[in-house]
């Protein structure tokens, strides 16, 4: 089955409504001084935030409103999304500054038809076993085994671009697969009614089948040592990294602040992602395992936010063409001038 082809007007013209918003403003945050270093009380305005039910660093900083107290002076605006198709379309909206993809939708997002004015200016974490391919107890032991299945993924996300390697990697038709485009919280629902045989899907939807007694068969740390890395990815509008150095400034530490509490201090930032994902403090540290987080200066100061990712998105974008999920490959600087390293670099 084959990526269906997004028109650039169609996803211009549409407004992606997230799962749920909440702003905070000045007189509803906590004090400046919570901040973990001087806040910056310059910042005024609205900073619109889309972001997912992902166990990273950006649940930790919104759980604990790490920027809601560094920039008191401005309204924080977090609108939650099912998948980073979603978080596309809302920047194709112009409804949100900052958000959270997946390597294959931002591919999709610096690609044609929409060659949209983003810029990616941080990784989130670097995909492994967070994101498999589960399968019903009896079904399938490898990916020949399921040919003729029904397996369900959000499709252009990372989840789908693994599974779809997986495929090729095999030798195999996906053709000869019964794939069915299905978001996060809908595919626990349709596993439960016996309707899919198999998911490709991220925590905490993955965890919650495996308790529902199916077994990972592969994973995207798979992927990723057979040359397909995927990611999950912070972008941010052309425009508004030019305009708005400050608050990316405070937003980069921000996330590189929960980077270091997730690596350093596992259990306190547990807490913060069992309560925004909606799973136990253990949960959520077994989840940490199968992501790897990166501090800024690994990202700004090494070949992350640089060539290596460059060259991924390119590799990404090739595979995305071959199944109808873009209309062409750009030149390869675009996906090269697409990353931005200036913002994980302003962490000192």
């Amino acid at each position: 089955m084959k990526l269906s082809r997004w028109t650039a007007g169609a996803l211009l013209a549409a407004v992606a409504l997230p799962l749920s918003s909440c702003s905070l403003g000045e007189d509803e945050q906590a004090s400046a001084g919570d901040c973990p270093w001087k806040a910056d009380d310059s910042v005024t305005g609205t900073v619109r935030i889309g972001y997912q039910k992902i166990p990273n660093g950006d649940v930790v900083v919104k759980d604990q409103k790490i920027l809601e107290n560094c920039l008191p002076k401005a309204t924080i605006e977090w609108n939650n999304f099912a998948s980073g198709g979603d978080v596309v379309q809302a920047f194709g909206a112009g409804s949100i500054d900052i958000g959270l993809a997946g390597s294959s939708p931002s591919t999709k997002a610096l690609s044609a038809p929409l060659s949209l004015p983003v810029k990616v200016i941080w990784i989130h974490d670097v995909i492994g076993e967070a994101e498999s391919l589960v399968v019903r107890d009896g079904v399938a032991t490898d990916i020949e085994g399921l040919k003729g299945k029904t397996i369900a993924t959000p499709f252009g996300s990372t989840a789908h671009y693994s599974l779809l390697q997986a495929i090729a990697d095999a030798g195999e038709d996906p053709a000869d697969y019964k794939l069915i485009n299905s978001e996060p919280e809908q595919i626990a629902p349709a596993w439960a009614m016996g309707d899919i045989d198999a998911a490709w899907v991220w925590d905490p939807t993955l965890s919650e089948l495996e308790k529902q007694g199916g077994t990972v068969i592969l994973s995207s740390k798979d992927t990723a040592e057979a040359g397909k890395p995927t990611y999950d990815l912070g972008l941010a509008s052309t425009a508004y990294v030019e305009k708005n150095p400050a608050v990316l400034e405070a937003w980069a530490k921000a996330q590189d602040h929960a980077v270091q509490q997730i690596l350093d201090d596992p259990d306190k930032a547990a807490e913060s992602v069992a309560v925004e994902v909606g799973v136990s403090t253990e949960e959520a540290k077994k989840q940490f395992a199968g992501l790897t987080y990166l501090r800024a200066a690994d990202q700004a100061g090494t070949d992350w936010l640089g060539k290596k990712l460059g060259t991924d998105l390119l590799a990404t974008a090739q595979f995305l063409l071959a199944q109808d999920g873009i209309s062409a490959v750009a030149p390869a600087a675009t996906y090269r001038d697409g990353v931005d390293a200036t913002v994980a670099g302003s962490v000192g």
